[in-house]
């Protein structure tokens, strides 16, 4: 009887997920219909672009998102609160003029790295120089090239452009060759992988510009790594530098480097007037809740982040997404229709400076994570959702094309083994909580993605129509399920903290 009964057990195990957990998506055609016929997404996408623009963590801008959301919740019937975490210093940025001055004279298109110093406003002039810096000895040998220099320190980006002449199968293999060399340099500069030798370069990445303005560097130059003069940004109050860093598009880092190479000796000028905080501050992550009747203790997370960066509108990357988190609330709300347990539609804020907000929310949450149903983030652009990634949890394949099914004839019935990096799901995950971030057309995504494009002209309307719906009926039959999903392995988690430089670096910053 024993040896019949683990017998039994085994096969209950190793059966399919579907065959235990049955999806009731009774309610689908209600969402879909209330989705379809009656969004308000765009609405409400426009005003987070138009009136209040775009919300850099920290700023004025991003709390009063905060703010305006947690209005919308309550419209639409949802309980909504605001909940805090320390975030690190502020930062502003101000008015930046950068100038190439010889071999010719021209503006340069440049922004300011965010949590980067300024000039003070002074406009400091000097030539540009190429180096290597990866360790304290590459910093030695140069610190007379870079005394007064701006400095460009990594290799061009490589960048394809769409719209450009075709590429011979020369060029492109010349193409393929140099950037397997410059992998190949970057592992030969990384031979010893033992943990103190990542630890000090990870140490010596923390110092490094607070050793270059030591040693008098002007400042550094970084490739703006896209296409047709945009400019990709970040930054993060957990790295803040004393060192002025200005991004250039990509086709002036190229100039810039040629012209180096070829000896024609470039000096730029610049005028940077940043602001960085001097005290952490608070952010908040936006909560709207609809209640559940039957499990109310049990949870299905719905999000997206509501913070953006600062020099567009932030649409794409990513109100399109909080948007249609929104959207998904008021579906479910006008619906009329009630989940058995309660479903969070979380907001979060620090995404993009190393997903604060969420890994915030996660560890305050942590003695709960057990009773987390599941976490879907939205967080790749305005296009419709195409289906899911199991996140490694490939028992649940048969689950998500159940969950899907309902959807599955407006385009998102894709289910697929990946895991999916950068965005706010990953905090969960080493909790145990089956964490997901839907698949979505690109549209156009890698373009827009943290730079000045990133405005509400890229926003497509039936697009953000699908994807609000999508997330309706999946989280509603989470909801419904008859019992949680199981646990993924629990890992430790390392507290989120600012980087220091090593003592005596920081003083006079």
């Amino acid at each position: 009887m024993k040896k019949l009964l683990t017998f039994m057990l085994a096969v209950s195990a190793a059966a399919p997920l579907s065959a235990q957990i049955q999806v009731d998506t009774s309610g689908a055609g209600a969402l879909v219909a209330q989705a379809m016929d009656h969004s308000e997404v765009m609405q409400n996408l426009q005003y987070l672009s138009d009136a209040i623009g775009p919300r850099l963590s920290g700023s004025a801008a991003m709390r009063k998102s905060n703010d305006w959301v947690a209005e919308r919740f309550r419209a639409y019937g949802l309980a909504a609160s605001l909940e805090s975490y320390s975030f690190g210093v502020t930062w502003e940025r101000g008015p930046i003029s950068v100038n190439l001055v010889s071999p010719f004279r021209r503006a340069l298109l440049a922004y300011s790295w965010a949590w980067t110093e300024g000039t003070g406003g002074r406009t400091v002039s000097g030539p540009v120089v190429r180096v290597s810096i990866s360790n304290a000895e590459d910093l030695e040998a140069n610190r007379d090239r870079i005394r007064g220099a701006w400095v460009m320190l990594n290799e061009p980006s490589f960048v394809w452009n769409p719209d450009g002449p075709a590429m011979t199968a020369a060029d492109s293999a010349a193409r393929r060759a140099e950037v397997e060399r410059r992998q190949e340099a970057a592992r030969a500069a990384n031979a010893d992988t033992s943990a103190a030798a990542r630890e000090r370069r990870q140490q010596f990445g923390i110092d490094r510009p607070f050793l270059m303005k030591k040693y008098g560097a002007l400042g550094t130059i970084t490739d703006g790594s896209k296409e047709h003069t945009l400019v990709t940004m970040s930054g993060s109050p957990n790295r803040v530098s004393p060192l002025p860093n200005i991004v250039v598009s990509h086709e002036d880092y190229l100039m810039l480097a040629r012209q180096v190479e070829t000896d024609l000796a470039p000096r730029i000028e610049a005028t940077i007037d940043n602001r960085t905080g001097t005290a952490p501050v608070e952010q908040w992550n936006t909560i709207g809740e609809i209640r559940g009747t039957e499990r109310p203790g049990q949870v299905v997370i719905l999000g997206a982040h509501l913070d953006s960066w600062d020099h567009a509108q932030g649409v794409t990357d990513n109100g399109a997404s909080s948007m249609a988190v929104v959207e998904a609330a008021r579906i479910i709300a006008r619906s009329g229709l009630k989940p058995k347990r309660t479903i969070r539609f979380i907001l979060f804020s620090g995404e993009e400076q190393g997903l604060l907000g969420s890994r915030a929310y996660a560890a305050a949450h942590a003695a709960e994570a057990d009773s987390i149903q599941a976490v879907m983030v939205l967080d790749n652009g305005t296009g419709m959702i195409l289906g899911q990634a199991l996140q490694g949890r490939n028992e649940l394949e048969q689950l998500w094309t159940d969950l899907l099914a309902p959807v599955a004839h407006l385009g998102a019935g894709r289910v697929r083994q990946a895991n999916k990096g950068g965005t706010d799901h990953l905090s969960f995950v080493p909790y145990g909580v089956p964490a997901f971030n839907f698949d979505q057309e690109p549209r156009g995504y890698n373009h827009t993605h943290h730079s000045q494009s990133d405005t509400f002209d890229k926003a497509i309307a039936s697009d953000l129509r699908q994807a609000s719906a999508v997330m309706a009926v999946t989280a509603f039959a989470l909801a419904n399920l008859p019992e949680l999903l199981p646990r993924g392995e629990k890992r430790p988690v390392t507290p989120s903290a600012p980087a220091q430089p090593s003592p005596g670096l920081a003083a006079g910053r």
